[in-house]
């Protein structure tokens, strides 16, 4: 069965993005562009594979799905399939359709959604965000990869949204990059699969 992983960059007191949904304060260190481009370039907009010089991304990624608030900062920019090489599904309620055959608007609920999709074939789906969605999606969040970055914000947009609800993650690897960005990969307990 595909996996969801949440892959996604966070400050130290766990916010993802700025008051105002802005994420521009996480820095893109030589040390870490270089890694990302080497193994996460699915995570990088297609528009900007040729500045990574990145020609065919590679991953274990073939989906993307986000909320409209993560999708929003592209189409300000008039990019209206920000990942064209993963199909896209964007959870929205007053989103007409999308052009892009790649991009699927989805108005259901993100649960019953996302099990389905895990249940097809196909390689694993990344969740990029954002809160509310990464919020409703924890239940089914197997991977947890987060870009620690070495800030602290004091408010913003949570890792997630949602009510109390402790959800443990084991620790499987940590990468340490000398621009004090930490990648930490946690997996879902086997016994909470």
């Amino acid at each position: 069965m595909r996996k969801l992983v949440y892959y996604v960059a966070s400050t130290l007191d766990g916010f993802i993005a700025a008051p105002d949904g802005s994420y521009d304060f996480f820095p893109l260190d030589p040390d870490l562009a270089a890694h990302l481009a080497a193994n996460w370039s699915q995570t990088l907009p297609t528009f900007a594979h040729p500045q990574f010089g990145i020609d065919e991304p590679t991953g274990r990624f073939d989906a993307v799905v986000m909320g409209r608030a993560t999708y929003d900062p592209a189409l300000k920019m008039g990019v209206t399939s920000p990942y064209a090489h993963l199909k896209q599904y964007v959870f929205s309620r007053t989103l007409p359709p999308a052009a892009e055959p790649e991009v699927k608007i989805v108005s259901t609920d993100p649960v019953d959604f996302v099990r389905k999709l895990k249940s097809r074939p196909g390689r694993d789906i990344w969740l990029c965000g954002g809160a509310q969605l990464a919020g409703q999606l924890l239940p089914e969040v197997d991977e947890l990869i987060i870009k620690l970055n070495p800030y602290v914000v004091g408010s913003g947009i949570p890792l997630t949204a949602r009510g109390f609800d402790p959800r443990r993650f084991d620790l499987v690897d940590t990468r340490p990059f000398d621009s004090g960005v930490v990648i930490l990969h946690y997996a879902r307990p086997a016994e909470a699969a």
